[in-house]
């Protein structure tokens, strides 16, 4: 399995409203808002690059999201 950490920028105020979305997809392992820089931030699991990329792309059209970046795994500790 691929992980990977995406965070969130969200338009003011509706973080809660994204968070909320993004805990609908089934490769999100756990999402939550956070203070600082981004707004929410999610861990992801999928079985490919491809698939990975595919929800990645979902998640950013979602309504609330200004942009998102994402950390994926390279190594497992």
């Amino acid at each position: 399995m691929i992980m990977a950490c995406v965070l969130f920028r969200t338009e003011r105020g509706r973080f809660d409203e994204v968070v909320e979305r993004i805990n609908q997809f089934k490769e999100v392992k756990n999402v939550f808002a956070v203070l600082g820089r981004y707004d929410v931030v999610a861990d992801v699991e999928s079985e490919s690059y491809e698939r990975l990329g595919e929800v990645i792309i979902r998640m950013g059209k979602i309504g609330g999201i200004v942009f998102t970046e994402t950390l994926i795994e390279v190594k497992k500790s």
